[in-house]
């Protein structure tokens, strides 16, 4: 019997550019790469240190300094091109040239149905597919050692422009039955699996899972709202999150015995010269996906508009995201631009705008915050976008404040930086919202763990 959930607190973006119902194979990409801050709390310790190691896809990179367990597995076969490093020395990104025919390193079939729980989670964190696994609170890679209450997986996705899970899985079918099937003995709970009301995919009829029935705005997609509608997660229990693409990787690693990271990517946006869907894999170049591109006019975002991350003209798409987002750049003074009826409006969720009398209307947007950072005041928009039982201002009072048993009592368990990714587009104090969850996060991972 599925669960109904049904979102009225949040909002709707629309947006001009999303990408057709099409999938290409992407050519011959110039390089991949993993990016270690894409992994919250991971400090690598690297195998490699210098360039040049030829590896098969599936070879550990890196592992976690405080669980070597946690390891990180190149996607693609082919040769360490750069190590890039940051400020203190981070790692940035490890590049990878990749090879003319992938090669993979051979792990082993392993039998889903007879497998136990053990077996199953070696598989899994030693091919590097551990690291697709999230854990809630803090969204941290999960940790091998625990055995999570639930597990949660977001069939549908309601961030703009964001590309449907469903259109992507249409052809991965067995792969992600695999691997719900293999997630399912790894919790002492239930597997949920979150569609939109009314959807008729697949996934339906997906065995293993317990349905919820997802209705309402955005964030009604987000993982971290069905947690709050369904189970909320209470202080000391461990909860794990996983994409449906991740889900399918892990099924093909033990349908294979080969770590196979594909990754379908949407192109979108109303830069996007082709908006369409590339079959490639994890890190790809974004260059393969959309060709040369002037940043000092289009943003490169890889994810969505409201939580993605800007990517320079030779980056690559980050570990977790199936959505490259082009929106023009901000840089341009609109005289009078105050004028609600002189650019024919933007996507307002206040009235200062009369975006609100065409309510089917798709908007052209770019990344200007149309408005300068000032003090936090109350005025009961944050909490207008916040369908998580929480008071979002005082959460983020608390984090910018450093003060652990406010941020415990007011909810920092059960959010993560996305969660307020509304909260930074319709707070007219312009603050980073998510910059300071994300904060608070580390706050806690450090003194408390």
């Amino acid at each position: 019997m599925a669960t109904d959930i049904k979102v009225k607190r949040g909002y709707d973006l629309k947006l001009v550019g999303e990408a057709d119902k099409k999938k290409v194979p992407t050519s011959s990409p110039r390089a991949f790469a993993v990016k270690p801050p894409n992994f919250h709390a991971v400090i690598p310790q690297l195998l490699y240190k210098k360039p040049g190691a030829h590896l098969k896809a599936g070879e550990e990179l890196f592992f976690s300094k405080y669980n070597e367990k946690v390891r990180f597995t190149t996607p693609v076969s082919g040769t360490i091109q750069e190590i890039v490093r940051g400020e203190r020395r981070r790692v940035m990104e490890i590049v990878i040239a990749p090879d003319a025919e992938i090669e993979f390193k051979d792990f082993g079939k392993l039998a889903v149905d007879s497998a136990d729980a053990e077996a199953l989670k070696a598989r899994i964190f030693e091919s590097g597919c551990g690291t697709f696994i999230r854990q809630r609170p803090y969204n941290v890679v999960a940790n091998p050692e625990d055995v999570p209450r639930d597990i949660y997986i977001s069939g549908c996705s309601t961030a703009p422009l964001a590309a449907d899970p469903e259109f992507i899985l249409e052809d991965q079918q067995e792969e992600f039955q695999a691997g719900v099937s293999a997630l399912a003995k790894l919790t002492t709970g239930k597997v949920y699996l979150g569609l939109r009301k009314g959807s008729s995919s697949f996934l339906r009829s997906v065995r293993d899972v317990h349905l919820v029935e997802v209705e309402g705005k955005h964030p009604a997609g987000n993982v971290g709202v069905q947690i709050a509608k369904t189970k909320p997660i209470n202080k000391g229990e461990r909860v794990w999150t996983v994409g449906p693409e991740d889900v399918a990787i892990i099924g093909r690693l033990l349908l294979t015995g080969r770590f196979d990271a594909r990754r379908t990517v949407a192109v979108v946006g109303s830069d996007a010269q082709t908006r369409q869907y590339f079959k490639t894999r994890v890190g790809v170049s974004v260059d393969a996906l959309v060709g040369k591109v002037d940043t000092s006019k289009t943003r490169l975002i890889s994810g969505d508009v409201l939580t993605g991350e800007k990517l320079a003209a030779n980056g690559y798409m980050g570990w977790f995201d199936n959505t490259l987002s082009l929106i023009p750049e901000g840089n341009q003074y609109r005289m009078f631009g105050w004028l609600p009826f002189r650019h024919n409006g933007i996507p307002s969720k206040s009235h200062t705008s009369f975006s609100w009398l065409f309510s089917g209307k798709k908007y052209k947007v770019n990344t200007s915050l149309n408005g300068e950072e000032r003090a936090m005041v109350m005025t009961g928009e944050m909490e207008e976008v916040m369908p998580l039982d929480i008071y979002p201002m005082q959460l983020l009072k608390a984090c910018l404040a450093g003060d652990i048993e406010k941020m415990e009592q007011l909810g920092i368990y059960e959010v993560v930086p996305e969660d307020f990714a509304l909260v930074d587009f319709v707070n007219s104090s312009k603050v980073e919202a998510q910059d300071i969850i994300q904060m608070g996060l580390n706050i806690m991972i450090t003194e408390v763990g």
